[in-house]
């Protein structure tokens, strides 16, 4: 990592992780290894390999999250399992104090698939990584510049498990509002051409560090 005055910058082909806390709790429930590609004061970019080891939360009794009924899928007991990220990689980007985070998917062959933008926390950086809190709400974005939200519905079943109160989910609508503001503009990062982007051949995939949950002991800023 380089250090410049007060901000902490980690150079290109660092390995760092990329963490989700599980809503509602202080555990880690997400972590996928990543690959830096760019980071300074205007942008973080990373890259998460096909093949990466990663950890997922899972019902208790091993059912996908996704498999799970609307219903009970935020109130079940959950643990996490090691799993491996399959299919293509995933560009992550995210500008600081930005509640939100934009992805690129490709299909294989590097056909450009879409834009995701995953409303979240702005993302808190630590020595090892970065870490953030899922608000439910997405917005897929396409090449032609249409776009859609997503999982809505996961937004709505959280606030009524008590997943996030009404100021919190009105602070993540609003987020959702500027993001697509953006998106109507045709702003950074969606003008910026990052879907021509392609890896390093030279890097390797990230491993998982056996204290992938560990807490934070340095947070720069």
């Amino acid at each position: 990592m380089q250090t410049g005055g007060t901000a902490a910058f980690w150079t290109p082909g660092s390995q760092i992780l990329w963490r989700y806390r599980e809503n509602g709790g202080t555990r880690v429930h997400i972590c996928r290894p990543v690959t830096v590609v760019r980071d300074d004061a205007e942008l973080l970019a990373v890259w998460m390999a096909p093949g990466t080891q990663c950890v997922k939360p899972v019902i208790a009794d091993g059912t996908p999250v996704h498999v799970e009924p609307l219903e009970s899928r935020y109130t079940r007991p959950r643990t996490v399992q090691l799993d491996r990220w399959f299919g293509t990689g995933v560009l992550k980007l995210a500008r600081p104090g930005e509640p939100w985070s934009v992805w690129l998917f490709w299909e294989p062959g590097w056909r450009f698939k879409n834009w995701y933008v995953n409303l979240e926390e702005p993302l808190v950086r630590w020595a090892g990584g970065v870490d953030s809190e899922d608000h439910f709400l997405d917005i897929s974005v396409y090449p032609d510049r249409t776009w859609g939200w997503r999982d809505e519905d996961e937004f709505a079943q959280a606030q009524r498990d008590g997943l996030m109160d009404r100021r919190l989910a009105e602070d993540v609508r609003e987020a959702g509002r500027s993001a697509v503001e953006v998106i109507r503009a045709w702003g950074p990062p969606f003008s910026d051409g990052w879907q021509h982007w392609r890896p390093d051949p030279a890097w390797s995939v990230p491993s998982l560090p056996e204290d992938w949950d560990r807490t934070p002991t340095h947070v720069s800023t």
